[in-house]
């Protein structure tokens, strides 16, 4: 089913399947919900209600587009939370994990814990930031488009072509700037959230020698999951596996 929340100037549409205690998947800079069709329905089948908020300027969703921070993104999923009366598990992919771990710093009552896929190191080189921007930009052909694909977001030998479409160039363009408004330490912890980092073993985003950088940061309320033969965009290169992963945290979850 579908439905819009209204989110102060925002309307927030969102994508709400099956039943059980609320779990948010929140996508990539510049991409839909649609992204995580299989990895919903996973969940859904293991006993969870999934909502997918739609970013602003994709699908029903709506709202200012610039000027934004994290924390107007961070309200936009807190009003999707409020509206279930129950506190709500945050899954945040690549950029969606700002936008996770700043709706737990900021709304720390409406999330029981946050899941963090192909999260980034603290620090990495500004040319995959470009790369993702490149990718995005439709105006350039699909052959420039797939070298930066396969250089920012596929593990070798992954079929990156299945992101040529289903980017917002907007949309990308305005969760970029949110996030460069936003101090890094507003939403780095992610308030005392439990969080699972849920690593692309071959993300160069996320070198290996900064696998255990959260735990260490932020000790045991910090756990590591690696998925083998992905990259930075992780969900469609290993779905079941993600699911799997996520499945497993969030049954150990305080209820």
């Amino acid at each position: 089913m579908t439905y819009t929340v209204a989110a102060g100037e925002a309307t927030i549409g969102v994508i709400a399947e099956g039943e059980g205690p609320p779990v948010v998947i929140l996508p990539s800079r510049g991409r839909g919900v649609e992204d995580y069709d299989e990895v919903a329905r996973g969940i859904a089948r293991g006993g969870y209600r999934v909502l997918r908020p739609q970013p602003r300027g994709t699908g029903e969703s709506t709202g200012p587009m610039q000027g934004l921070t994290l924390h107007d993104l961070a309200n936009d999923v807190a009003a999707v939370i409020a509206r279930e009366a129950r506190p709500a598990i945050v899954v945040g992919h690549a950029f969606g994990n700002w936008v996770a771990r700043m709706t737990a710093a900021d709304h720390p009552r409406l999330v029981r814990g946050v899941a963090i896929l192909a999260a980034a190191a603290k620090r990495y080189p500004a040319a995959l930031a470009e790369a993702v921007t490149r990718s995005a930009d439709t105006s350039l052909p699909g052959h420039e488009r797939l070298k930066h694909l396969r250089f920012a977001f596929f593990a070798p030998g992954n079929d990156a072509s299945v992101w040529l479409t289903g980017w917002y160039p907007d949309v990308s363009a305005s969760q970029y700037a949110a996030g460069r408004a936003t101090p890094q330490d507003a939403w780095w912890g992610a308030g005392g959230a439990p969080l699972l980092d849920l690593q692309a073993a071959l993300d160069h985003f996320r070198p290996r020698e900064t696998a255990n950088d959260l735990r260490e940061e932020f000790g045991e309320r910090v756990t590591v999951g690696v998925i083998a033969d992905a990259g930075h965009a992780l969900v469609p290169e290993q779905p079941q596996a993600v699911v799997d992963a996520l499945l497993d945290w969030m049954r150990k979850l305080p209820s």
